[in-house]
């Protein structure tokens, strides 16, 4: 399987970077090809709301001219995604944010019968790294992230919140042990 990981922590080697590469690991171990892409180095800008995305049905389409579009780009190319950031002020980072925005292009016709989308069928799961518990913390970035599913036309292959995050070197073996099962779970 084609695999695509979003890695929206700004901190290259924060909680969200050590448990997704346990993930990695995994799923390389598993036999699946895994491509990460840290979205803090990359030129990401915010949806603009222009709809121009939507004259292009069988394309992207979108006319902003940074590195959204060839992430799009693998993600339309991937059989699984894995959206991954730490919890900022209840909710996703801006870099992972702002390419969820960008995901507008890829669907057209939301809530009518020639609904479509270039992600169709696809296998999407989560990864969220905190520090505090779930709830009346993390439930938001959860919720938001399972209506994704719907206008992409996604499958939502598993969510994993990690909380009680404090340093890298603090999440222990029973961390890894859950992350290992998440890697399984999603490509099941």
């Amino acid at each position: 399987m084609k695999i695509t990981v979003l890695q929206g922590s700004a901190r290259k080697k924060g909680n969200t970077a050590r448990a997704i590469g346990w993930v990695e690991e995994e799923l390389v171990f598993l036999g699946h090809e895994v491509e990460t892409i840290y979205l803090n180095s990359q030129n990401l800008n915010g949806c603009m709301g222009c709809a121009k995305c939507k004259e292009k049905p069988d394309t992207i389409g979108c006319i902003q001219k940074d590195d959204v579009p060839e992430i799009l780009g693998k993600m339309i190319n991937s059989q699984l995604v894995i959206f991954t950031s730490p919890l900022y002020f209840w909710g996703f980072t801006a870099q992972i944010k702002a390419v969820i925005d960008r995901t507008y292009s890829l669907y057209t016709n939301y809530h009518q019968p020639d609904h479509a989308s270039l992600v169709a069928g696809q296998r999407q799961a989560l990864l969220v790294t905190g520090a505090g518990p779930y709830e009346d913390n993390a439930e938001g970035v959860f919720a938001g992230f399972r209506r994704m599913q719907k206008p992409h036309r996604a499958i939502n292959a598993g969510e994993l919140y990690i909380g009680s995050c404090t340093t890298p070197d603090k999440l222990n073996d029973l961390v890894q042990q859950q992350v290992v099962e998440f890697a399984r779970k999603i490509v099941g």
